[in-house]
């Protein structure tokens, strides 16, 4: 079985991160694309879509950064990592709902973030009152919308996108399904945009971490068009909520909340992936999805397909799960 993770640059000159082969999975060829592998602060989604963000933060002269997620978020990890390499005071607005200690959160203790807590049904209005604040002292604030959400972070994903088409030029394959953890929406949002783009016949299927339909899957179809728009493309609205399958049989608890309904199962495939591949997933995100991911497969009967899970990330979050597991 060829299990050899290939890396090239994309049209861009950019660097790819590896898809490995991971051979016959049940009744189809699994590759993965390993985004958990981005050089900075354990790689995943959120670094990717951080690149752009802190571009645009260079650029435009901002001097911190106020962002939003809850103690499991690795956005909140990456971002305050990036702004601790930079020299930027990060704060960070948190559910107080979701204030447990993990890994995540100790590491965002660690680069000197500043986590102000509240009631989720007030964090709007800390966070604006934090802006207002840090104007009034004379800053000039970037904020980042939770987990990278927005047209920047869609725009991430589209590039993505674009990284997968290019492997399979140099492959001569064609992945059938591309399968993920959706969770705010943009990283989904970006391989579909990507997939409308290119006029691709892919089968994009997000996997609910935690939102259910009918919000979720809304919630993904107005980031394509949000970002559709926003580049001029016309897609008929018909097409671009046949191309959203958002899945939100799997959600367990929620967000960074364990996995009740699903536990035994997420471990069990978190369990096997780390011992058949060497691979870390976690319960959070991207065991959810893998899990997810091969039991929609049994259920729609896909077979002879070429497979390809995206790793979203979340390294941190299997070792607070490891315990347990």
């Amino acid at each position: 079985m060829d299990r050899q993770a290939g890396t090239r640059a994309d049209r861009d000159g950019r660097m790819a991160t590896p898809i490995q082969n991971l051979g016959v999975y049940g009744k189809n060829r699994l590759w993965m694309k390993r985004e958990d592998l981005l050089p900075f602060s354990f790689g995943g989604n959120k670094a990717r879509k951080a690149g752009l963000f802190f571009r645009e933060i260079r650029e435009g002269g901002y001097d911190c950064v106020v962002t939003y997620g809850t103690s499991s978020s690795n956005h909140c990890r990456v971002v305050s990592n990036l702004c601790a390499s930079r020299g930027l005071p990060c704060f960070i607005i948190s559910p107080a709902e979701k204030s447990g200690q993990t890994f995540n959160r100790i590491m965002m203790e660690l680069f000197q973030a500043k986590v102000t807590r509240a009631p989720v049904a007030e964090v709007h209005d800390v966070i604006e009152k934090k802006l207002e604040e840090l104007r009034l002292a004379g800053y000039k604030p970037y904020f980042i919308e939770g987990g990278g959400h927005g047209n920047l972070g869609t725009e991430a994903y589209v590039q993505c996108f674009r990284e997968i088409e290019c492997f399979e030029e140099v492959r001569g394959i064609h992945f059938d399904s591309i399968f993920l953890a959706s969770g705010t929406g943009t990283t989904q949002a970006g391989l579909v945009c990507g997939n409308l783009l290119s006029q691709g016949s892919r089968r994009v299927v997000g996997i609910s971490i935690a939102r259910k339909n009918p919000r979720g899957r809304d919630v993904v179809v107005d980031s394509v068009r949000s970002y559709l728009s926003a580049i001029g493309w016309d897609v008929p609205e018909p097409v671009v909520k046949d191309a959203v399958v958002f899945v939100d049989d799997y959600t367990g608890g929620g967000y960074g909340s364990g996995m009740e309904g699903v536990k035994d199962a997420v471990s069990d495939v978190v369990r096997m992936v780390l011992r058949v591949y060497g691979i870390p997933l976690d319960g959070t995100y991207t065991g959810k999805a893998f899990y997810g991911m091969t039991d929609y497969m049994k259920r729609m009967d896909i077979r002879d397909e070429d497979v390809l899970f995206l790793h979203t990330g979340g390294t941190p979050l299997f070792f607070d799960g490891l315990s347990e597991m």
